[in-house]
């Protein structure tokens, strides 16, 4: 529970997510878990029904329909209500995405694919572990070039073009690069 949620009152859910399917299995899955849940496809709907609902919680997915990024989101729901837990959900995790979405406001970062309890977990993970181990595996060249993209990707919006430009690369090759990493 958030401070925001008073005692014996439902948890609120919303659900910042353009893929209805994936939408409706989600809000079907929170509500059997006792959620009073709203789902929004993208940023233009989340100031009206934030008008309406009072969240405890939010699951946003990072990259939205039309290229719009699921930061925005996070910036504006943090901004509504600091209390809220946001967790972000991304097919394509990133270091430079996961650190922004942490100083905008999100509790925790999970890649897709993750279900209900990984997410609920992860609402209760808010505080941060300073016990978890750090890795042992060095990072690849590969991994560190995906990161660097990931990061351009962010600041530019996720605008593909400006990306590339801003890389130094072919705007072909870049789309060639996010094709083999399946961005969702």
């Amino acid at each position: 529970m958030t401070m925001s949620e008073p005692v014996g009152q439902p948890r609120r859910l919303l659900v910042v997510e353009d893929d209805e399917a994936f939408a409706r299995t989600l809000v079907r899955s929170f509500e059997r878990r006792g959620y009073e849940v709203r789902h929004v496809p993208g940023q233009a709907e989340l100031d009206a029904v934030l008008q309406v609902f009072e969240p405890g919680y939010a699951v946003v997915d990072l990259k939205l329909a039309g290229g719009s990024s699921g930061l925005a989101c996070v910036q504006a729901l943090h901004a509504h209500d600091p209390e809220m837990l946001i967790v972000v959900l991304t097919g394509y995790a990133s270091i430079a995405t996961a650190v922004e979405a942490i100083k905008l406001g999100a509790c925790h970062y999970l890649a897709k694919p993750s279900n209900t309890d990984d997410i609920e977990a992860a609402f209760g993970k808010a505080q941060g572990n300073a016990e978890v181990g750090l890795g042992e595996r060095p990072t690849s060249i590969k991994t560190l070039e995906w990161e660097r993209i990931h990061e351009v990707l962010a600041e530019t919006g996720f605008n593909v073009s400006e990306t590339a430009r801003r890389l130094g690369m072919h705007r072909r090759t870049l789309a060639r690069k996010l094709g083999k990493q399946q961005v969702k």
